[in-house]
């Protein structure tokens, strides 16, 4: 076990339940947006999701992302695996990596027409909060842990850099779906590095152009470097439809239809 990492489950969970509580707290005290849908329901869905997700990498997957990567760095896998780097410095190029690379595979989720079928689950949240940031279908759960598996055998990632990079990804999701509102020179100080609140809710506008943009989860700087940044969204955070055009109506509100809609074609 790497120094570090002893605590893995404790870590998550706490940063987990520490970040949420933060984001649900200010986003009653300081909304953004109002709300479309009634938020029990809401949150029934997206929580339950959540644990739908939960039980199925758990069901599927012996080992997760750390645990992978333990195994890469164990068999001499990997680009870190025939370089002599000091250890911090791998445990950073490979955090740095991974964030790229899942910028990577949400251009894809968008890009590629069955990726999208799953994907399209997460957009089509009518409102956009804390719990947003973990709502995505489980099948997509599955390819990106696969996904994830793949970059980190080809990195020779450290099991410290996947744990470091899993945690600040969760934390980041929550923190850039928030409905809480940021000052705004406060936002625009921050969205030189990280991802906002209103940075990301562009992403979750109802017109495409805006809904093909800003895909980073955690650093700004892939958007910026790869011509996918839009500053603002044409119709204002106030004024702006979230969602899928094809569903503004309380369905994706629904448990069962959110779990059933890749399967219904386009």
């Amino acid at each position: 076990m790497e120094p570090g990492i002893e605590n893995e489950s404790i870590i998550r969970l706490s940063v987990f339940a520490g970040v949420f509580a933060l984001m649900a707290v200010l986003e009653m005290s300081m909304p953004r947006k109002e709300r479309t849908e009634p938020v029990p329901r809401r949150w029934f869905t997206n929580i339950g999701i959540v644990v739908v997700d939960t039980l199925t990498l758990r069901l599927l997957f012996p080992i997760l992302a750390v645990g992978m990567a333990g195994i890469a760095t164990a068999k001499g896998w990997g680009f870190f695996a025939f370089v002599d780097l000091p250890f911090w410095v791998e445990v950073a190029v490979s955090a740095l990596l991974l964030d790229m690379a899942i910028y990577g595979q949400h251009v894809a989720s968008h890009k590629v027409p069955m990726l999208w079928l799953v994907h399209r689950m997460h957009h089509a949240d009518r409102d956009i909060d804390v719990t947003t940031g973990a709502r995505f279908h489980p099948v997509e759960i599955v390819l990106s842990m696969l996904y994830k598996f793949a970059v980190i055998i080809l990195l020779g990632a450290p099991a410290l850099a996947v744990f470091i990079f899993e945690v600040l990804l969760n934390g980041s999701a929550m923190f850039n779906h928030a409905n809480w509102r940021i000052p705004l020179w406060l936002d625009k100080i921050v969205r030189t590095v990280f991802v906002t609140p209103d940075m990301h809710r562009v992403h979750h506008s109802i017109h495409q152009r805006e809904t093909d943009s800003n895909y980073g989860f955690n650093l700004s700087v892939w958007d910026r470097m790869f011509g996918t940044y839009i500053d603002q969204p044409q119709d204002g955070h106030d004024a702006m439809t979230i969602g899928l055009q094809p569903y503004q109506d309380s369905k994706p509100s629904n448990i069962l239809w959110c779990l059933l809609l890749p399967f219904k074609g386009k």
